[in-house]
């Protein structure tokens, strides 16, 4: 008796049938820093219902199989652990070839960031803020992503009101700067003393 209770003890069990508990929900891992959870997939018939006036800005969609993503050893923290793994994150892509950018924001990029760009005309963006490789790659995008909005930011147009009070305000501060320099001067000579 005691001898077949031992044995369907240590009788190993499928693995279907020691996640049984757990068959409703999933039980594949993800970690907090996975591409999928940091950057989910984008879903086009949620803001259909919605006014103009409340829909989010689009965000970037960055496709990850047209960027060339290489780690190496960072210099930020971690203490040893730095020494053992290749946390920086390295990104790079062809900018002229991109086609997932509008072409007038590319050459926009390309002015704007062209101590980023290398000879072969690929920008590159790296991170080594975090310890960790899937939070610098996260980075590394969102750098990309802020590059692109900031290349597409046209420049606020100024009124001409607007720039008369500058302009007016630019020779009031000029006026009195000399009107001091003026007065300075005057306090200078009045203390000069004629010998002759």
């Amino acid at each position: 008796m005691a001898a077949r209770t031992l044995r369907a003890l240590c009788r190993p069990r499928p693995l279907a049938a020691r996640f049984s508990q757990r068959a409703g929900a999933r039980t594949e891992y993800r970690s907090a820093y996975s591409l999928d959870k940091l950057y989910p997939p984008r879903q086009d018939g949620d803001s259909a219902g919605t006014a103009p006036e409340e829909q989010q800005p689009r965000t970037l969609d960055i496709p990850i199989s047209r960027l060339t993503v290489t780690y190496c050893r960072s210099s930020g923290p971690g203490g040893q652990n730095v020494n053992k793994v290749n946390t920086k994150a390295e990104v790079r892509f062809h900018l002229a070839s991109a086609d997932w950018i509008p072409e007038a924001v590319r050459q926009k990029m390309a002015s704007m960031y062209r101590n980023k760009i290398n000879r072969a005309g690929e920008l590159i963006v790296s991170s080594e803020e975090s310890r960790y490789q899937m939070r610098n790659l996260a980075i590394c995008l969102e750098k990309i992503r802020t590059m692109v909005t900031e290349a597409t930011e046209q420049p606020k147009v100024v009124s001409k009101e607007t720039t008369q009070k500058l302009i007016e305000r630019v020779e009031k501060m000029n006026r009195e700067r000399l009107r001091q320099k003026k007065i300075h001067s005057n306090i200078k000579q009045s203390r000069k003393e004629d010998f002759d």
